[in-house]
């Protein structure tokens, strides 16, 4: 399965892949390019030193978000990629996009889905004042991290914790948990279900 990956920002996600194919714990799965919507971030330099394909396709060129996704689906195609990680990519995706890759887009997100949806999650739970947060894998649908939850890794919030400590221990678990699942989705294990979705053994 080639695997392309949409990024925005510094790019741990995306390294965690890219350290799991090293090791040959990503197949049947293998990261085909990365795009990011930002040029100049972090993600891409990870890419180059990777010598993995790499793009910018920059939102803010196109005048409507239509166009701008067409041209992310340009640059997948490209790179014959069947399906999707969203790995810190900060853009909500609509229907043109998700429905070209259906139940093969999927995201992370540093918190236990549905709880805290959206940017600065740690900071949220942090606020909220929760003792128990975490990391959701899912589906991706043209909602805001509500698509269908693949799994989940529960993290305590200490005392004392501010959200660059929390969101720290929840990346050492997201960076664990995203590689299991893309080569768990590469390999077939994973369908859904109207919005559950079904799990199977290799």
């Amino acid at each position: 399965m080639n695997v392309g990956v949409l990024v925005s920002g510094n790019g741990t996600n995306l390294q965690a892949l890219l350290d799991a194919e090293a090791r040959g714990e990503l197949a049947p799965a293998r990261i085909a390019c990365v795009v990011s919507n930002r040029p100049g971030v972090p993600a891409l330099a990870r890419a180059a030193r990777a010598g993995k394909p790499h793009a910018v396709v920059d939102h803010r060129t196109f005048g409507e978000r239509t166009a701008f996704e067409q041209q992310l689906l340009a640059e997948l195609a490209a790179h014959q990629v069947d399906a999707v990680v969203l790995a810190g990519f900060m853009r909500v995706l609509t229907a043109t996009f998700v429905d070209a890759f259906v139940a093969r887009i999927i995201n992370t997100h540093p918190s236990l889905l549905p709880a805290f949806p959206g940017v600065d999650a740690p900071a949220q739970a942090v606020a909220y004042g929760v003792r128990v947060t975490g990391v959701t894998v899912h589906f991706v649908d043209t909602s805001l991290d509500g698509g269908p939850i693949i799994a989940q890794i529960a993290v305590p919030v200490a005392a004392g914790d501010d959200a660059a400590a929390l969101h720290a221990r929840i990346q050492r678990e997201e960076h664990a948990l995203l590689p299991r699942v893309v080569q768990r989705l590469a390999a077939g294990c994973y369908s859904c279900e109207g919005r559950r979705v079904v799990e199977r053994a290799e």
